[in-house]
């Protein structure tokens, strides 16, 4: 198997407690599951549906909050963002308009015509969705494509901790529809290959990307 980020040949073992192989590259960093565990639309709503995000909870307000306090230092020039793969809520895509930045949203499962896809955006985010993805590389280059030059791509997953046996143990390939895995280095690699360069990572699970062409 190839890698699906890098194309380069993977190497794999196996989870014994939860039967699923795993693929790994270590050019790049990615770690896929087999992806006879990958699933379909239907099945991702059921188990999105057992989220309980609600826009008024201090909590859930304070999670993103710590990601725009990564992101907003850091950029400039940003009046127009896309909140891609929102989820049933748009409470980041609030937060943003009250920082003064336009904010669209777009979810294939909750908001899925939303999508104004002539439009450029200074800014895209996208929280806990990149390990969710079947194709992570085309992803990756949509929403590139999709920034002016010079805009920015903020992205919230894990970083897998590059260890088998802590990655056993590590609680975020639980959720079932967690299929895809990065570290800091991966998000290097694609922005080199679309004409991107990362500017900071927060070494645990924020990246923050720049268009450079």
């Amino acid at each position: 198997m190839h890698c699906s980020i890098c194309k380069t040949k993977t190497e794999n073992w196996i989870d014994e407690k939860k039967d699923i192989l795993y693929y790994v590259c270590n050019h790049c960093e990615f770690i896929f599951k087999s992806p006879e565990h990958y699933q379909n639309f239907s099945s991702q709503k059921e188990r999105y549906n057992l989220h309980e995000n609600n826009a008024d909870d201090a909590g859930y307000i304070a999670y993103f909050q710590r990601f725009l306090d990564f992101v907003l230092p850091q950029i400039n020039g940003v009046t127009h963002a896309l909140d891609f793969g929102c989820g049933k809520s748009i409470l980041l895509a609030d937060m943003l308009k009250k920082e003064g930045i336009a904010c669209d949203f777009y979810d294939p499962i909750y908001h899925p015509n939303t999508l104004k896809r002539k439009k450029k955006y200074d800014l895209i985010v996208s929280t806990e969705v990149f390990e969710h993805l079947h194709q992570p590389q085309e992803v990756f280059s949509r929403l590139v494509s999709d920034l002016h030059s010079l805009g920015y791509l903020a992205l919230q997953t894990q970083f897998h901790p590059k260890d088998v046996v802590k990655f056993k143990q590590w609680y975020y390939p639980n959720d079932p529809t967690h299929i895809v895995f990065f570290r800091p280095k991966t998000f290097e690699i694609l922005s080199e290959m679309f004409g991107c360069k990362v500017i900071s990572h927060n070494e645990k699970n924020m990246v923050l990307i720049q268009k450079i062409v």
